[in-house]
């Protein structure tokens, strides 16, 4: 039997284990901002002209075969024929499914990639994607160039980008973009607690009003457009200019 000290030994980078020793000296505090400065500028730049976007969440475990696989493949496709670009954590599973689902119809695929020593790397799907140390760089990029969040079965990590694109526009810190929660049944304990939290006052009746739980696509779809494409006005427009000496690059899309 493995030692419990033993069985969670960090195994991250370097920098991980920097940031999470807590103060240093004053620089190498400084070194490590200016580490997450250049990781910013790096997804900003390359996603500049990716236009607006739909995050799908899920698991990097479910194989090809697998329903929600299946499932997210199908989300994909429908929501580049909106006009976004189906952005992911660039992972497999459901990430590489949704990403799939986007180059089925000639779509726009954009993967945000944590460099994991396991599970993680690029999906062969993705147009244009960025490798991403640190966790909390990741999940700004995957909301800042979102109009809705789908949200498929998945692990701790996607409860946890649930829950944070959730919390941010119930504190009023985004705007009110579409919440989809995908897999009634595999969510219906979630479903349940939620139910909880609202009996026991630590969360508004309306804040379950923050999401659709459901299991159809089309639902989903349907909802996307009404929160998000008509209620923000999206139509299709010139894109910005890239800067060649910038070495930026164009990629096509509808929105802006």
């Amino acid at each position: 039997m493995t030692p419990p000290d033993q069985a969670f030994t960090p195994v991250g980078s370097k920098q991980e284990r920097i940031f999470l020793e807590g103060p240093h000296s004053r620089w190498r505090e400084f070194v490590f901002l200016i580490d997450v400065i250049k990781e910013f500028i790096s997804g900003f730049r390359k996603l500049h002209f990716v236009g607006p976007c739909v995050t799908v969440f899920g698991s990097a475990r479910f194989p090809e075969t697998h329903p929600y696989y299946k499932l997210a493949r199908q989300m994909g496709q429908e929501i580049v024929k909106l006009g976004f670009a189906v952005i992911t954590g660039g992972g497999p599973g459901i990430m590489e499914a949704a990403n799939r689902g986007a180059k089925d119809e000639n779509g726009r695929s954009i993967g945000c990639n944590i460099v994991l020593p396991l599970e993680q790397k690029p999906n062969k799907y993705l147009d244009r994607w960025v490798n991403i140390n640190y966790f909390f760089i990741r999940k700004v990029l995957l909301t800042k160039y979102s109009y809705a969040f789908i949200v498929m079965p998945g692990g701790y990590g996607t409860l946890d980008e649930f829950f944070e694109a959730i919390t941010m526009i119930q504190t009023g810190k985004i705007f009110k973009f579409p919440i989809v929660l995908m897999g009634k049944d595999y969510h219906a304990e979630l479903e349940q607690h939620i139910e909880r939290m609202i009996a026991e006052k630590t969360i508004s009746p309306e804040d379950a009003m923050l999401y659709l739980f459901t299991d159809s696509v089309d639902n989903a779809i349907a909802h996307i457009r009404k929160h998000a494409v008509e209620k923000y006005g999206l139509k299709q427009k010139a894109p910005i200019k890239p800067w060649g000496i910038l070495g930026e690059k164009r990629l096509r899309h509808i929105f802006r």
